[in-house]
């Protein structure tokens, strides 16, 4: 079975989003991986939030258990792997996980995510 297992935000300002999703959710959030913007913590799916993003909309990210396999996947149903991207520098992957955008086969965009290994 397939579960949401994170969102990033895009935003102009992230200081100023945090002050306000702060307020709004009772999120909590610490630098994040690029040092620009920020992890987010909710009492259920996680999050990011990254700056320069103006008038972006929440990208929605599916959990996979194996991320090779499953752009694999994409492209045999006709979809496509997006290469812009994504940090799979041994860090980053040891304490986010992988991350990936695709389009499924009629041009609509989403994310995956393999969680970091236990």
């Amino acid at each position: 079975m397939t579960s949401i297992s994170f969102f990033e935000l895009g935003v102009d300002d992230a200081e100023k989003a945090r002050d306000f999703y702060g307020e709004l959710f009772g999120w909590t959030f610490e630098t994040g991986p690029t040092m620009k913007g920020f992890a987010i913590s909710t009492p259920g799916v996680p999050g990011g939030m990254h700056p320069g993003d103006k008038g972006a909309w929440p990208y929605v990210f599916f959990r996979v258990d194996d991320m090779d396999a499953a752009l694999k996947r994409v492209v045999e149903l006709g979809g496509e792997v997006q290469d812009d991207f994504g940090d799979d520098s041994e860090d980053n992957v040891k304490r986010f996980g992988r991350f990936k955008f695709v389009k499924d086969n009629q041009g609509s965009p989403f994310g995956l995510h393999q969680p970091p290994s236990a």
